[in-house]
C-alpha cells in the first residue's frame, strides 16, 4: 500500500508546530511545463530558512517532476487523446508540521496529481529531519527495538487502528471501520504509515505520533485522509533515553481539527 501545506506559522504551547497555507499567488520553488505536464514544487517558509532542508526537499521534489514528466510523455505518445484537453497537472508541497527539542523537524509532503481520470488523486508522506545532524531519519532512535512484528510494532499498529476506528465512528462512516480496510497496517515501519512527531503541550515536546494516510488508503476515496494519533503514554515502555528526553504532555487542543 502507497502511504504515502507555509506562510503562516503557529506555535503550539509546547513543541513548534506549523500550521501551512499557502497563498494563491505564492511562486513554485520548482516548475516543470511541457506540452505533456505541469508541475510544481512548493516549499514553506519554515523549510526555507533551514538550507540543508529545504535543499534536500527541493532535490527530491525536482526529480519527482522529472519523473513524471516523462510519464506524462509516454503516456502521451501512446494516448494522444488523452491528452487532447491538455496535460497532466502535478502539485507536491513541503511544509513543516512540527520541530521538538529545538532538533527534530517533523515535515508533511502533500502530493495532487490530475491525469484526466475519473477525478484527481493525492497522496501524503512525511519526512523526519534531525536538524543536528543534517539528515532524514526514521524514529527508530526514540525506541528501544523496532523490529518487524516485534511488542513495539504491535503496540503501535495497535493503537494505530483504534484510532482510526476512533476517528470513522466520528465522521459517521463506522461501516468503513473493518479489518478489511486495515488489514494492510501491518507491525513495521515501512508498512504502518507515514509518521510525524505530534506537537505538545509541554515545551520542547512531542505529545506523540500522527500517523498521515491518504485517499484509498484505510478508507473509500470519498471519505478522503485520515490521520491517526498515538498517544506517547501509549508507548513508554519501548522508549529509548531520547524517547523520553522528547516525548510528554498533551495533544494540543485542535491540533486534530488543523490541517496537518
Amino acid at each position: 500500500m502507497k502511504f504515502m501545506i507555509g506562510l503562516s506559522v503557529a506555535v503550539a504551547l509546547g513543541a513548534t508546530c506549523v500550521i501551512s497555507t499557502f497563498a494563491a499567488d505564492t511562486k513554485p520553488d520548482a516548475v516543470l511545463k511541457t506540452k505533456s505536464i505541469e508541475a510544481r514544487v512548493f516549499l514553506d517558509d519554515g523549510i526555507k530558512a533551514d538550507a540543508m532542508l529545504a535543499a534536500d526537499c527541493l532535490a527530491e521534489g525536482r526529480k519527482w517532476l522529472d519523473k513524471n514528466a516523462a510519464e506524462a510523455a509516454a503516456s502521451r505518445k501512446e494516448d494522444p487523446q488523452f491528452f487532447k484537453d491538455g496535460g497532466w497537472d502535478f502539485e507536491r508541497k513541503y511544509a513543516i508540521r512540527s520541530v521538538v527539542a529545538e532538533r527534530y523537524v517533523s515535515v508533511l509532503r502533500n502530493d495532487y496529481m490530475d491525469t484526466h481520470g475519473a477525478h484527481p488523486n493525492s497522496d501524503v508522506n512525511t519526512i523526519l529531519w534531525d536538524k543536528m545532524d543534517g539528515k532524514r531519519i526514521s524514529i527508530r532512535p526514540f525506541f528501544t527495538e523496532t523490529a518487524d512484528n516485534g511488542a513495539t510494532m504491535k503496540a503501535m499498529v495497535k493503537a494505530v487502528v483504534a484510532s482510526l476506528r476512533a476517528e470513522k465512528k466520528k465522521r459517521g462512516t463506522s461501516e468503513t471501520a473493518t479489518d478489511e480496510w486495515f488489514k494492510e497496517l501491518a507491525p513495521s515501519l515501512l508498512k504502518i504509515g507515514a509518521v510525524t512527531l505530534a506537537p505538545s503541550t509541554d515545551a520542547g515536546k512531542s505529545s506523540g505520533l500522527t500517523f498521515h494516510y491518504p485517499p484509498y488508503a484505510v478508507g473509500p476515496y470519498a471519505e478522503g485522509e485520515y490521520v491517526a494519533f498515538v498517544p506517547w503514554e501509549t508507548l513508554k515502555t519501548y522508549f529509548t533515553a531520547e524517547g523520553i528526553r522528547i516525548f510528554g504532555g498533551a495533544r494540543p487542543k485542535g491540533d486534530a481539527d488543523e490541517p496537518q
